[in-house]
């Protein structure tokens, strides 16, 4: 049976202004030590996406440093000399957002149609993304990412990608975990459920699979409306998704969780090359193991059209 394409949803290209607040705060029994902590938090200004104002607040208060990771992310590196009872984190950002409808990506002409190659100039930096980082000895992601291929037979790229993007969707089952971390792509498979992080990774080795440079993006999720008559998955806190490079259109945004494609509602943060390396907030404390109470994230994003 073919899979079922995703609905292409008519998408406006208006400016949408938004606001967005992250609230991270760590309870602990008594007071504690901290040692650095890392922040990934602010976007980058780009063509689809520019910065307004931005705000910081730590309490208790630290010494902060910017910096730009590998992969041209901003850092923030915070440093502490008090202790204190909890550790609050409050990034809050204003920027207009100008999404890129589904329909307007565009691909070169010779990548509209898979197979292609990159170019040899572009290969080298791209390179590691392309490559598989997860084992599939029993080739059982290529084989769930295979069928795609042979059901386009015309071999459009994106109606693969799509498709790809869509099923996920439709045959996983969203489960929002509160452990850490991201769990093996085969795991993903066999279990039919994952997180919006899980889900992104899947498709990233799905992509990689049939030879395409796919990363990882953290960010925020607008959830203020719907996609066609779908309810979208994963507001209301951090989010991800995937990145697959095509030829004419560069990174193009893919949210399996709620099958987007192009950049609606999606906010993106940082890109890296493995979820590993996408953690909004990460840090030490020196005391008991057992003084840590619990952690509250929220995130809130309100838009003005």
């Amino acid at each position: 049976m073919q899979p079922e394409a995703p609905p292409r949803v008519a998408l406006s290209r208006m400016t949408m202004v938004l606001n967005v607040v992250h609230r991270t705060r760590y309870t602990y029994a008594q007071p504690v030590s901290f040692g650095p902590h890392r922040l990934m938090m602010r976007p980058r200004d780009s063509h689809d996406l520019r910065l307004l104002a931005t705000s910081l607040t730590i309490s208790p208060p630290a010494t902060v440093r910017w910096l730009h990771d590998a992969f041209g992310n901003s850092v923030a590196v915070a440093e502490f000399s008090q202790a204190g009872d909890e550790l609050l984190v409050v990034s809050s950002f204003r920027a207009e957002h100008y999404p890129l409808p589904e329909e307007a990506v565009t691909l070169e002409e010779y990548a509209r149609r898979y197979p292609f190659s990159y170019d040899a100039l572009e290969t080298p930096d791209i390179g590691r993304t392309i490559e598989r980082h997860y084992p599939d000895r029993e080739h059982r992601i290529d084989a769930w990412a295979r069928r795609f291929v042979v059901a386009q037979r015309d071999g459009d790229t994106m109606a693969i990608l799509l498709a790809m993007t869509a099923a996920i969707g439709a045959e996983f089952s969203y489960d929002g975990r509160e452990a850490m971390g991201t769990q093996d792509p085969l795991v993903t498979l066999g279990s039919g459920t994952g997180t919006c992080r899980d889900f992104a990774l899947f498709l990233m080795e799905a992509a990689r699979s049939l030879g395409l440079a796919a990363r990882f993006v953290f960010g925020y999720l607008d959830d203020e409306g719907q996609v066609g008559e779908q309810h979208i998955v994963g507001g209301g806190a951090t989010h991800a998704w995937a990145q697959i490079y095509l030829p004419g259109a560069g990174w193009v945004e893919f949210d399996p969780t709620n099958r987007l494609a192009g950049g609606r509602n999606l906010i993106r943060v940082a890109v890296t090359r493995d979820p590993s390396q996408a953690i909004p907030l990460s840090g030490t404390f020196i005391g008991p193991a057992n003084v840590f109470l619990r952690m509250d994230v929220e995130v809130k994003i309100t838009a003005d059209s």
